[in-house]
């Protein structure tokens, strides 16, 4: 019982000590893989949102590209300006 007290109580202070002196922990790693991944823009993730969104709409209700361009125009009519200008949108009203 004794031995086996020990060799526990061993592997409990080496764990200590390797994550107080290891920076390659797994709450390091976390941040190490965050690090290296790119912040994606707010422009480029709403233009790959929108092309998602395209594609889905043209497959499921069959819209025509004039069409959906006409649904786009008037969703993005009615965007506040704000988002507009960050978006880079012209909508032409017609």
């Amino acid at each position: 019982m004794v031995a086996h007290t020990n060799f526990a109580r061993h592997i409990l202070l080496a764990v200590e000590s390797r994550e107080s002196q290891d920076l390659r922990t797994l709450g390091h790693l976390f941040y190490v893989c965050c690090d290296e991944m790119e912040d994606i823009k707010f422009v480029s993730a709403m233009m790959l949102l929108i092309d998602l969104f395209k594609s889905a709409v043209q497959e499921v209700l069959l819209l025509s590209e004039e069409k959906f361009q006409a649904l786009f125009n008037k969703f993005a009519a009615s965007l506040p300006k704000y988002i507009k200008g960050l978006l880079g949108f012209s909508v032409c009203k017609s």
